[in-house]
């Protein structure tokens, strides 16, 4: 057996005690679908209205899920924005790419598998993102909706 497989074990065994360790204090990743349920789940928190999930697995390659909601003022927007952000970070997960949060109109917030949309109500009116992919399966979430048990 040569000297550096022995290191190569040791480092892999110390990886994956680190991963158990993780998982076990954080639990499951979040991705897809779950994670898409998730940040719907935020947004209701903060009282975002007309949230919808939209899932774009089987009508494009760019992301696989729309999250959208609406609010009536930037600030609301904002608000859900920092709650997204503050809540995955429990998870590890920071967002790729944010857009709008200065005009507060469309915030865009891009976490690769998942694109977030927080529109004020007449932005979200005029673009019609949803009739835009309409193609894809639409999901309309409530308060009332039980979405814990919902895996990939």
């Amino acid at each position: 057996m040569q000297p550096w497989s022995n290191i190569f074990s040791l480092k892999f065994a110390i990886y994956s005690l680190t991963f158990l360790k993780y998982d076990q204090l954080k639990g499951k990743d979040l991705q897809g679908k779950e994670l898409a349920y998730q940040i719907a789940r935020y947004m209701l928190e903060k009282k975002a209205n007309n949230v919808v999930i939209q899932d774009l697995r089987n009508v494009t390659t760019m992301t696989d899920f729309f999250v959208i909601c609406d609010v009536d003022v930037d600030v609301h927007g904002k608000a859900i924005l920092e709650h997204i952000k503050d809540q995955l970070i429990n998870y590890s997960i920071k967002p790729w790419h944010t857009e709008g949060k200065t005009a507060g109109s469309w915030i865009l917030v891009d976490f690769v598998d998942v694109v977030v949309h927080i529109f004020k109500k007449q932005t979200r009116e005029f673009y019609g993102l949803e009739k835009l992919w309409g193609d894809a399966e639409r999901i309309e979430i409530k308060e009332d909706n039980d979405t814990s048990g919902l895996h990939q």
